[in-house]
């Protein structure tokens, strides 16, 4: 789930237990970083028919409004999956270069565990390497570290793993429709603005017709 002040669009993507991908929602209006976008959109699509009574798992690039709006929605039943590439760019640039490398190969056997304890334990004690290279590094890192790995926590098929622990499927979408919409060169107010970034997302929906092959 991801918002962008670019389009002044919100899209919410959303499967079930047949792995099928649908566009849930397109909302326009401004960033989710204001807060007030966000919960419209999550509110509408409860007013029409989502079930929000079980849990569910959300996967999130981390902006605290969307954080919000999800909580406010499901309660406890959000199960929320922060993603782990935002994660991984958020902690390296509070780190020089030459350290890249070994954040990466650390965070990536955190991630690509099996036991939850044992992911966890890794990204503990990669959190204390940080501290001595940069205490914000480290913070960055905590911020929200058990809900990088609510995938591994819930025990999710590795296969299914590599797309819900990120917020890579609506990025791929996002790439579809401004693929769709750069050919605009003048824009006619927020409708036009609203069919065709849906028009891109359905030109993308074929090729998320499933979350994994």
């Amino acid at each position: 789930m991801r918002g962008r002040p670019l389009s002044c669009c919100e899209r919410a993507f959303g499967g079930h237990e047949r792995q099928r991908v649908q566009l849930r929602r397109n909302h326009r209006g401004c960033s989710s970083s204001g807060g007030s976008i966000t919960p419209a959109t999550l509110e509408d699509l409860q007013q029409r028919g989502l079930d929000t009574s079980q849990p569910t798992l959300v996967a999130l690039d981390g902006a605290k409004a969307l954080h919000a709006a999800v909580k406010r929605v499901w309660g406890q039943n959000a199960l929320i999956q922060r993603c782990q590439v935002h994660k991984k760019r958020n902690v390296r640039e509070h780190l020089p270069e030459k350290h890249h490398d070994a954040l990466s190969r650390q965070l990536h056997a955190a991630y690509n565990a099996t036991d939850y304890d044992e992911a966890l334990r890794r990204l503990k004690t990669t959190a204390r390497w940080l501290d001595r290279l940069n205490p914000d590094a480290a913070a960055s890192l905590r911020e929200g570290m058990e809900e990088t790995l609510t995938v591994i926590r819930l025990g999710v098929p590795e296969s299914l793993r590599r797309t819900l622990a990120t917020t890579n499927p609506i990025e791929s979408a996002f790439s579809a429709a401004q693929n769709v919409t750069r050919r605009v060169k003048c824009w006619r107010g927020g409708d036009m603005r609203q069919r065709w970034c849906v028009a891109g997302l359905l030109r993308a929906s074929p090729l998320a017709a499933k979350l994994c092959p």
